[in-house]
């Protein structure tokens, strides 16, 4: 549908109201929002409680963590007439936080406006009207200790888990969604059930009727609503640091010329605005969040994982796949490509083929792709995959390091394309926000490799 005809005809979304309620066995966030003259929406998050302590649950710092995680969880509802007015009926806001919502609105959209073709300025894509309660922002007198480490199932959350073996730091895992895969790899990694934070996200149905019928659709910025559901977690249960897997690489746009990022809040752009907004507006010596990753590049974090035997057979992040009982490789889309090629320098082709179960540069339906992810197209997959430097220089690597006759695919881009060679292994990007403690394992381990 169009955008322009939705949100004239719906142009009220509410966010109405959220509440925090437990049982013996879980916390529950639950909210209501409504499309005017459409719809209503209640999804849910699901915190099981397993046997951990857990903090403030009634104080209004837990509250106003919720009602911020509200705000993102609305997004996800609100893109579907991209409604022009925003109300939030639950809690105030004032202008720099109504700015910074529209921000990340934006350009956490960015993606979507790109694919549904919306031409709209930032300041006028929707405007944020609020009214309720005002929340302060307050103090923990806890002391905060240990880390927690989202697990996605990937390579880059397994290279941190296992490196941050070395941290003074108890780790605990992270898992949305239950994943089968995160928890394989949680146990690789040494980590106890006891040790394991476990949400459950519900999404409304209401929502994939509206995607159903030709409503608009698309990504959004789901890594800003793990920075809010991670913070709520670290704030209840006292811990210090969220520490992401979130690498250099996420930084390159998409589209050439153009700031439409698919890893938009993956960004060391969305980790620092983060960072300060939470200091501002929510609590003053709360949990560092950051991502551990930063400082280097995916080829970087691929000879780390390389080296990472026992995580081979189990780690995923092919999005088709997960679609399947039990998720697998598709090995015929760009989020199977690119972890091919970024480890094929080090792993190709016996191992590489045993994890991927076939080998993925003799695919010629997968040319558009390798184009794509090489920067020769107007634009790089709408995934989160490295940056073409990385994708270049792991080929041109892989074709050196091939004796014999090449696969279909390198032997492509050795005749259409130039051989890369750049120092992409001994880079180490300053613009972080490690700690001391991280920042010291993690130059020692490139350092090593």
């Amino acid at each position: 549908m169009e955008y322009e005809i939705l949100r004239e005809k719906y142009d009220k979304f509410i966010y109405q109201n959220y509440k925090i309620e437990q049982d013996e066995e879980n916390i529950y966030l639950k909210y209501e929002f409504e499309i005017q003259g459409l719809t209503t929406f209640h999804p849910t998050l699901k915190i099981l409680k397993k046997d951990f302590k857990w903090h403030y649950l009634n104080k209004n710092i837990v509250q106003n963590i919720a009602f911020h995680i509200g705000i993102i969880e609305a997004i996800s509802y609100w893109k579907a007439t991209c409604s022009k007015n925003f109300y939030i009926n639950c809690g105030k806001l004032n202008q720099k936080q109504i700015d910074w919502f529209k921000k990340l609105i934006y350009l956490g959209l960015g993606e979507f406006r790109y694919k549904n073709k919306i031409q709209v300025s930032q300041e006028n894509f929707v405007q944020i009207i609020t009214q309720g309660q005002e929340y302060k922002t307050e103090t923990l007198s806890e002391t905060l200790t240990d880390a927690i480490i989202p697990i996605g199932g990937g390579k880059d959350s397994n290279v941190t888990l296992e490196l941050l073996k070395e941290t003074k730091q108890k780790r605990f895992g992270f898992r949305m969604n239950l994943e089968e895969v995160s928890k394989k790899c949680a146990k690789i990694a040494g980590l106890e059930e006891n040790e394991i934070i476990e949400v459950n996200r519900t999404i409304d149905s209401n929502l994939l009727d509206l995607n159903q019928k030709g409503f608009l659709n698309g990504h959004t910025p789901f890594s800003a609503l793990l920075a809010f559901i991670t913070y709520f977690t670290a704030v209840t249960l006292g811990k210090r640091y969220i520490v992401l897997s979130n690498e250099d690489s996420a930084n390159e746009s998409n589209i050439k010329g153009e700031n439409i990022n698919h890893q938009y809040s993956k960004t060391i752009e969305f980790e620092n605005d983060f960072r300060t907004y939470v200091k501002q507006y929510i609590c003053f010596n709360g949990p560092e969040y950051f991502s551990f990753l930063r400082p280097i590049n995916e080829l970087q974090i691929a000879k780390l994982f390389s080296q990472l035997e026992d995580y081979h057979p189990i780690f995923k992040s092919c999005n088709l796949g997960s679609k399947s009982k039990p998720w697998k490789w598709c090995c015929n889309c760009p989020k199977c490509l690119f972890p091919f090629i970024i480890l094929s320098p080090f792993l190709y082709k016996e191992k590489l083929i045993s994890i991927f179960g076939e080998d993925l540069f003799e695919k010629e339906n997968l040319l558009q792709t390798l184009i794509e992810l090489c920067g020769y197209a107007e634009n790089k997959p709408f995934e989160c995959v490295g940056t073409y430097e990385e994708v270049r220089y792991a080929i041109s690597k892989t074709i050196q390091n091939t004796n014999g006759k090449l696969p279909f695919l390198l032997q492509y881009y050795k005749e259409h394309f130039e051989q890369f060679d750049s120092n992409l292994l001994n880079y180490y990007n300053q613009n972080n926000n490690l700690p001391k403690e991280f920042d010291e394992i993690l130059r020692g381990k490139i350092f090593e490799c």
